[in-house]
């Protein structure tokens, strides 16, 4: 709007200038016309009527002596006769106090005249910063003879006309300010009005979470576009939640369906072997078997063996379903993590504490268990290697712990990083894969993070970080 305004103006502005030059042309050139009428008929007259000379070439001069100056300074012209060659006969420049210019006409001016079909030139011309008008035509005695070139010279002076035209335009430039200035305060305040409805709505639609309530827009005011938005955006709040219901449902099925199926599938792997053993002590005991005892012994034992696993996994599955209940006490982390390496008996295992106490406020079991998990997978993970190396450390950060382990094991493809902390996911050919997610659970629930980096062949080097408060 304030575009268009400035637009305008300066349309109008250019319009005007050129109308104004345009008009004053046209002005001049019709006064001028009218002034060479009147002096050629003057001069037509005076040749007719009231001399007493030949009216001839030579004595245009003498007719005109005085005259000349009569009829230029009542029709405010210069007056010039030239002989048909061209050559100065008289003027009326000496009265009128200007410098007189003697040189003859050009020979292209006297060639141009006698062709121009109604035998006029018409010139304008600049000298001095000063516009004049100049007409060339012939001069005929009584019979119609041509007897001379008759020069008619107009000064112009539009400084009355430029005077008008600054006044115009500074009369129209207040104007034009005042407009510009009201355009400005009425698209400051309707940009407000639209923006402030907009403003509304965008902060709406950063605040949309999936998984969180939001709230619908009402709008007081608002013009119909805006109503239009709002009720598009309302509207996608509300499939929105029911996307997220349906996407939790089919989430939590999903879930059940893959737990049941872990469940299922973990419990299946002791119940083999227990059936195969009670199909073979079915078939093989014999009561009066002198080692009846020792066979009945070893099959309960290897009942009991399968059961206890049976028990192991549901517990796995117990833990990891659950979130491990936060219990903060002040503990001495690197004694804690000391006494979590002193179960493993490998060489290999190397201890590097940075400081010599680390306070913080944390489970002691459930740190052991974080160690103790990553010290295994690690342990798991170099079996094959010629030089095996799992190095632990412990120091602080800021106002956090940092606990590394890195080993120099076969490491981890990068097809399967994403899916490191997955339940049920394990590069292992046994066990159930819950142990990094269940220290993950662990980890994350005294604000803390555990992170990763691996390469192929070179080895792994896990990172948890746990507030100190």
């Amino acid at each position: 709007m304030i575009l268009l305004v400035l637009l305008a103006s300066i349309l109008i502005l250019v319009v005007t200038v050129y109308q104004y030059d345009e008009q004053t042309k046209d002005y001049n050139i019709q006064r001028f016309e009218r002034k060479e009428a009147i002096a050629t008929k003057t001069i037509e007259l005076e040749l007719a009527n009231k001399t007493s000379y030949a009216v001839n070439t030579e004595n245009l001069p003498k007719i005109f002596q005085n005259r000349i100056y009569e009829i230029s300074s009542i029709n405010k012209l210069n007056i010039t006769f030239y002989n048909l060659e061209g050559r100065l006969l008289k003027t009326s420049f000496g009265n009128a106090f200007e410098k007189i210019d003697n040189t003859p006409l050009t020979a292209l001016i006297v060639a141009d005249l006698a062709q121009n079909s109604n035998h006029r030139i018409f010139k304008n011309k600049e000298i001095d910063g000063t516009s004049y008008q100049t007409s060339y035509s012939y001069i005929h005695d009584p019979k119609f003879k041509r007897i001379g070139i008759l020069e008619l010279q107009f000064t112009q002076d539009n400084s009355e006309i430029e005077h008008e035209l600054k006044e115009f335009i500074y009369r129209l430039s207040l104007v034009y300010v005042l407009m510009f200035l009201l355009a400005i305060s009425f698209a400051y305040f309707l940009s407000s009005y639209i923006t402030r409805s907009i403003k509304t709505i965008s902060d709406k639609m950063q605040q949309t979470r999936l998984n969180e309530r939001n709230e619908k827009i009402i709008l007081n005011k608002a013009s119909s576009e805006i109503e239009v938005l709002v009720d598009a955006y309302n509207n996608m709040i509300d499939q929105l939640e029911e996307s997220a219901a349906r996407l939790a449902k089919s989430e939590r099925e999903q879930a059940w369906r893959e737990m049941a199926k872990q469940v299922a599938h973990e419990i299946k792997n002791p119940l083999t072997p227990m059936r195969l053993t009670v199909q073979s002590f079915e078939r093989k005991f014999d009561p009066k078997d002198e080692n009846a005892k020792e066979k009945l012994a070893e099959y309960s034992q290897t009942l009991i063996q399968q059961i206890d696993v049976m028990s192991a996994i549901a517990s796995a599955f117990s833990d990891f379903a659950k979130m491990p209940t936060q219990k903060r006490e002040k503990i001495e982390v690197i004694g804690v993590v000391k006494l979590a390496l002193d179960i493993f008996n490998e060489d290999s295992i190397k201890y590097y504490p940075q400081e010599q106490e680390l306070f913080a406020n944390l489970d002691k079991t459930q740190l052991i268990r974080i160690v103790t998990n990553l010290v295994k997978n690690a342990s798991q993970a170099i079996q094959k290697q010629e030089n095996p190396l799992i190095e632990v450390k412990v120091f602080s950060d800021g106002n956090a712990v940092k606990i590394t382990v890195s080993d120099n094991g076969k490491g981890i493809s990068e097809d399967v990083k994403e899916l490191i902390f997955e339940p049920k996911f394990t590069t292992k050919s046994s066990g159930m894969g819950l142990g990094l997610g269940i220290i993950k659970n662990i980890i994350e629930a005294y604000d803390g993070t555990i992170s990763f980096t691996s390469k192929v062949g070179i080895g792994t080097v896990f990172t948890v970080i746990l507030p100190k408060t």
